[in-house]
C-alpha cells in the first residue's frame, strides 16, 4: 500500500491525537488532517468488542466516504485490577458525553472501591496497559495494514500533570517516575503505546520501498 501526496487523514475527532500525529508524521513531510477538515462525514459507531475492530471500522467508515486512504485509530487503558476495563469502553467510561476528567474520576472511583477495608496509603493503585491499534485502509484496493503498539505503568491515585490528554495524569511510569502528563510530546512519543504503533507502521512502509 502506497501513500500518495503529502496528507494523512487520520479518522479521529479527538483533537489530542491530532496533535501526536502531527508531530509524529512532521518529519516525513505530511500534513496530518482529521474528521475536523471533512464537514458531513458520517458518525462511527465503536461496537467492536476489540481494539482492532473498531480501528478498522473507522479507517474504513470514513475511507469509503471520502474515497481515501485513511488512518483509524483505536486505543485505550486496560487495568489489571479492573479485569481490563474499562479496554475499548476508554473514552466513554462514564458515560457517552462524559469528559476525560469524568473518566479519569470513574477509574479512581472503581478502584477505590478495590481498596476499602485495606490499610494501605499507597498512591499506585494497580498495573495497566495503554493499548493502541492503528488501521491503515486503502478504498480502491479494499486492503488495509495494522499494527498495535502498548505501553505498561501504573495507575496512581495522585494525578499529575497538565500534558497529554485522557487517562495520562493517572498513568505513572516508573521508569520516569513521572506520570504520562508530565512527558514532552518528544518524550511521550518515544514510548507511548502510540508512537510504538506508528513506528511499526512507517517501518511496514519501508520494507515496501
Amino acid at each position: 500500500m502506497e501513500l500518495q501526496g503529502d496528507i494523512i487523514i487520520v479518522a479521529t475527532r479527538n483533537k489530542g491525537k491530532v496533535m501526536e500525529f502531527s508531530h509524529a508524521f512532521a518529519p516525513f513531510g505530511k500534513k496530518v488532517v482529521s474528521m475536523f477538515d471533512y464537514p458531513n462525514l458520517p458518525d462511527v459507531v465503536e461496537d467492536g468488542e476489540t481494539f482492532s475492530e473498531n480501528a478498522l471500522k473507522k479507517a474504513k467508515t470514513i475511507g469509503d466516504a471520502i474515497g481515501l486512504p485513511v488512518l483509524g485509530d483505536d486505543s485505550g487503558l486496560c487495568v489489571e485490577a479492573l479485569d481490563g476495563a474499562p479496554g475499548v469502553y476508554s473514552a466513554r467510561y462514564a458515560g457517552e458525553h462524559g469528559t476525560d476528567q469524568d473518566n479519569n474520576l470513574k477509574l479512581l472511583a472503581e478502584l477505590e472501591k478495590l481498596r476499602l477495608g485495606e490499610d494501605t496509603e499507597l498512591p499506585l493503585l494497580s498495573p495497566a496497559q495503554f493499548v493502541c491499534v492503528l488501521a491503515l485502509y486503502d478504498p480502491a484496493t479494499g486492503q488495509h495494514i495494522e499494527t498495535r503498539g502498548t505501553v505498561d505503568g501504573w495507575i496512581t491515585s495522585q494525578p499529575s500533570g497538565s500534558k497529554g490528554f485522557g487517562y495520562d495524569p493517572l498513568f505513572y511510569l516508573p521508569e520516569f517516575e513521572r506520570t504520562m502528563a508530565e512527558l514532552t510530546i518528544e518524550e511521550k512519543q518515544a514510548i507511548s503505546h502510540r508512537g510504538e504503533a506508528l513506528r511499526q507502521l512507517a517501518d511496514k512502509f519501508r520494507s515496501e520501498d
